[in-house]
């Protein structure tokens, strides 16, 4: 079983990447299979030392509705920054750097954090304070700081506290 183990690590993510391999091949022959079957079996083996050991969600009922967050989110915030562009001759937009204090320390949930910030249009991670206790975002139209802020750490800081401290 150990042996089993140390050559496959992720046996989900082996057989995703094989059936993601697969698909973008369009086809089922034998040397897409043997390639596919030799990515499913090397990534893993070879990112194994990336993962985070003693991580775990604390609530994990909470991570669909911040995924369903994040996605509305996304597309409020895209029409927004399109609006912005498009009145941009007569209204351009406040945009500056924001220092958002952080309470959420955990590396899984910071880098989620991240992620979101880089996927929501409008906000893009420019750097973390060394000692993880604040965030410097750039923030494409910031009307008032302080609400913004606010908005930051409860629509997103607060819940990823909750599923992963």
């Amino acid at each position: 079983m150990k042996m089993l183990r140390a050559l496959l690590p992720a046996p989900l993510l082996s057989g995703l990447l094989l059936i993601v391999w697969l698909a973008l091949a369009r086809g089922v022959t034998a040397g897409q299979l043997t390639v596919g079957l030799l990515l499913a079996l090397s990534i893993p083996l070879v990112l194994s030392r990336l993962r985070l050991k003693g991580t775990r969600l604390r609530r994990p009922d909470l991570v669909v509705r911040f995924i369903v967050r994040v996605a509305c989110d996304v597309v409020v915030s895209n029409f927004a920054v399109a609006k912005g562009v498009l009145r941009w001759r007569w209204q351009k937009p406040s945009s500056r750097f924001v220092v958002i204090p952080l309470e959420l320390r955990d590396p899984v949930g910071l880098a989620t954090l991240a992620l979101v910030t880089t996927i929501v249009p409008g906000t893009v991670w420019s750097e973390l304070a060394a000692d993880r206790g604040a965030l410097l975002l750039h923030v494409w139209d910031v009307q008032e700081e302080s609400d913004f802020v606010r908005q930051f750490k409860a629509r997103y800081e607060q819940p990823l506290r909750e599923i992963f401290e």
